[in-house]
Parts: C-alpha cells; structure tokens; sequence
C-alpha cells in the first residue's frame, strides 16, 4: 500500500471533521431549529433564517457522509490492500456542481482535490510481496 492510498481516507475524514465544526461553528440556526422541535423546521423557505437553517443542516449531513465515505475507503483498504476508483469520481462528481455553482468560493475545491487524488491511489498497482492487512472480526 502506498502513502497516497493510505491518506486519501485520512483526508476525506478530516475533511468531514471540518464539516461538523463548520456546521456549529459558522452563522448557524441550530437554536431556532432546536427551540421549533427539529420536526420540519427548514421547510418554510419564506422564513427569515431559512439559509442558515439549511446551511446548518447540509454541513452536517455532509460531514457524515464524508465520515461514511472515509471510514469506508479505510475499510476497504484494510481489507483488499487497494482504493476503488469509484470513491474519487464520487468526490469528483461531488465537488465540481459546488465549483461550478459556488465559484469560486467554495469547498468544492478540496473534495475535488481528494477525488483526484483518490483516482491516483486507485490506479497505484500493489508492489509484489505487499501483503493485504486483514480485519479481524
């Protein structure tokens, strides 16, 4: 397993960590969503906090999907010794609608970085004589 293959889970996590802060940390309506009962509280578009109401909500169902997306690609890692390419077109597909909508702030950037990193780990060979590590069960 190379360098590049072991970081790209590494920074998809730490990506969906940044994610989860963001979520709590930016101009967010987690007390209005809290205080309306979280039931159907960021369906009114006409309210006045919507935006924030719905940032908040995104960034974090974002960070578990990257936390999902990581701890998967480690996973699979660990137990095939490889990266499927299919999680680099996943950020790549992922990223460039927020680059191309966003632009050019945005954190698209970073996940399309990742992405294309990941397509470079995946089309990494394994060396011979590397052994694929095994979870136990």
């Amino acid at each position: 397993m190379n360098t590049l293959t072991r970081w790209v889970p590494r920074l998809i996590i730490i990506t969906a960590l940044l994610h989860f802060v963001w979520a709590f940390v930016q101009p967010n309506a987690w007390a209005a969503i809290a205080g309306d009962g979280f039931w159907r509280t960021v369906v009114d578009t006409e309210a006045g906090d919507y935006f924030a109401r719905e940032a908040s909500v995104w960034f974090l169902v974002s960070g578990v999907t990257l936390l999902a997306m990581g701890t998967l690609a480690r996973h699979v890692i660990r137990t095939t010794g490889r990266l499927p390419a299919q999680l680099g077109w996943y950020l790549v597909v992922i990223g460039i609608p927020l680059c191309v909508f966003y632009f050019p702030v945005t954190g698209g950037w970073p996940v399309v970085a990742i992405g294309v990193l990941a397509l470079l780990a995946a089309r990494r060979p394994v060396r011979a004589g590397e052994t694929v590590e095994t979870v136990e069960a």
